[in-house]
């Protein structure tokens, strides 16, 4: 094996992670990180939260100047890659510069999804992304003023829960008949009474006709003919993945980047991970997972496969999402037909929300969801990878740790 530079496109998670996984493989030759932002790698999902929230106190870099120094990594930072030239082996940077490569990984996440119908306001209206958009909102997060959240995905949710942390009029428009659109209804619905019940005022099923400024006011027309008024708007209606370089490269693309099982793309020295990523699956379906996870995952992946290691046995996808005082974590097929509560969803006014789900399909236990129960977690783990039978007297029974049961 004669890899002697790999260069990372994207300072993100799966760039990070990549590059951890590359030295923990014994890989000593270079790596060399561009980014096209001016800050270390660092995490994604404080971005709605902790950092706006509890700025100075929260902590996002993956991996400081001195670990990057550690590691043996070149950081090219502010210095976005405009071209990959893959007869050549190299990239050209947008200063021009040219940088030759073995192994190139292209972890470039994704974009916000455009809303021309509030992107057109030019100002007073925000997404959420990177840290730079997160740190933008923190003076728009301020008592009493009047947020429109368009969007009730978990970004959009996670958004209000923040925004009424710092006392904000919050309003969440969804266009679809139910928040949390790829959760299961029951937990939907929780949510939907959660935030209610803590001052948001969610509309569903409801569509945008028009904005307009009036001063310093944002005016949304529904369709319904309702006018709301904000104070400021953030948009989140999902991402598209930044796929061009690879698009302009020859590289094999639908809506992002088609990789193998190795996360190798259609040019065999040429990888993707991440959300920029769409992976072919068992079922010879590519799909594409935005998670924190995922990116890890296949970061590991093409660490391996570069490093000729064998991959570890695929745990079931998890993700997790804070909102308020509860913590949600969840694993395996969020599309189970049926669900099955452990604990009590609606506990007494003086006792904390706990409860935990497990989602079957034809009476297999292919999903679990954990609120407030992250102990629980690892061994739903275990529960969904075991591909066991539900024993409805045991898993239900609270009086017995579910550790004792798997």
């Amino acid at each position: 094996m004669n890899i002697q530079t790999i260069v990372i496109i994207g300072a993100g998670q799966a760039g990070a992670s990549a590059i951890l996984e590359l030295r923990a493989n014994k890989y000593e030759g270079r790596i060399i990180l561009i980014g096209d932002e001016p800050h270390l790698p660092y995490e994604r999902p404080p971005l709605s939260k902790d950092m706006i929230l509890r700025p100075e106190q929260t902590k996002i870099e993956i991996l400081s100047q001195q670990k990057l120094e550690d590691l043996g990594v070149e950081f090219i930072k502010d210095n976005a890659v405009v071209k990959i030239v893959p007869e050549q082996y190299q990239v050209i940077l947008e200063n021009g510069e040219h940088v030759y490569y073995d192994k190139l990984l292209l972890a470039t996440g994704g974009s916000p999804r455009r809303l021309p119908v509030l992107d057109g306001l030019g100002k007073k209206v925000y997404t959420l992304r990177n840290l730079d958009d997160s740190q933008a909102l923190i003076p728009v997060f301020q008592p009493k003023n009047r947020i429109v959240l368009v969007g009730g995905g978990v970004i959009g949710l996670e958004l209000a829960s923040s925004a009424r942390f710092r006392d904000c009029h919050v309003t969440v428009l969804e266009q679809s008949p139910m928040i949390m659109g790829r959760s299961p209804a029951i937990i939907s619905e929780f949510l939907l009474d959660q935030h209610r019940s803590r001052g948001v005022d969610i509309r569903l099923n409801v569509k945008i006709a028009d904005t307009e400024l009036r001063g310093e006011e944002i005016v949304i027309l529904l369709e319904s003919g309702e006018e709301i008024i904000a104070d400021a708007v953030v948009y989140g209606i999902g991402i598209v993945p930044n796929a061009q370089l690879a698009i302009d490269a020859g590289l094999d693309v639908d809506f992002a980047i088609k990789v193998n099982e190795n996360c190798q793309t259609s040019h065999p020295d040429i990888y993707a991970a991440g959300d920029v990523a769409t992976q072919l699956r068992n079922n010879g379906h590519y799909i594409r997972i935005e998670t924190w996870e995922n990116a890890n995952n296949q970061a590991g992946t093409f660490a391996r496969h570069v490093m000729q290691v064998e991959h570890p046995k695929v745990n079931p996808s998890w993700f997790w999402t804070d909102q308020y005082d509860l913590n949600f974590q969840f694993v395996g097929d969020m599309s189970a037909k049926e669900w099955h509560i452990r604990g009590n969803m609606n506990p007494q006014e003086n006792q904390k929300v706990g409860f935990t789900l497990f989602g079957l399909d034809q009476g297999i236990v292919v999903a679990g969801i954990a609120v407030n129960q992250a102990k629980d977690v690892r061994h739903l783990k275990k529960l969904v990878s075991s591909s066991i039978a539900f024993d409805k007297e045991k898993l239900l029974d609270v009086s017995i740790e579910l550790r004792k049961l798997i």
